[in-house]
């Protein structure tokens, strides 16, 4: 350290404040601008990137939010066709089962007609078929009554005596 106080100069010392001054100046005005420059659009580029990001995020929270409510809308809607549809099936069947019904109601009221009718018709066939043998059976009975005098007398009397007492 001595030794640089002894060989001061004062000249020297001038030329290098000179020259240092110089490059200072040179450097702020050919290198510190532009690097200041750049390191200012940098940050300014970094702020508006984040202020991008920021309004990106809030766009997805909005687009989110957004799908939320169409995702619940859409199930809402779904749960109402689905219960709109067991409805129709409910009402379908139970229509279904009326008419079902209804037509077994009628083809039972059908059946008994027939039955019915059927049944009228064997009374009537077996009445005529009583008719005819009862009528057979009397002209029978009456052929052989009336072949004997004495028998036709006597059932003359009978017939006489039962119109006067009814």
């Amino acid at each position: 350290m001595e030794k640089l106080i002894e060989e001061f100069s004062f000249g020297l010392f001038i030329w290098q404040t000179v020259i240092f001054v110089g490059l200072v100046l040179l450097l702020k005005k050919f290198a510190w601008k532009p690097i200041l420059d750049a390191v200012n659009e940098r940050e300014e580029g970094i702020k508006g990137a984040l202020e991008a990001a920021d309004e990106a995020r809030k766009e997805l929270q909005n687009l989110n939010a957004d799908n939320e409510k169409l995702i619940k809308e859409a199930r809402a809607e779904r749960e109402v066709m689905i219960k709109e549809a067991r409805e129709l099936k409910e009402k379908m069947i139970a229509d279904a089962k009326g008419q079902a019904k209804a037509e077994a109601d009628k083809l039972v009221a059908q059946a008994q007609e027939t039955i019915e009718s059927e049944k009228k018709a064997a009374v009537a066939d077996i009445k005529k078929q009583v008719a005819e043998l009862s009528i057979a059976i009397a002209e029978k009975v009456i052929k052989e009554e009336l072949s004997n005098s004495s028998k036709q007398d006597q059932l003359v009397s009978d017939l006489v005596k039962d119109i006067e007492i009814n």
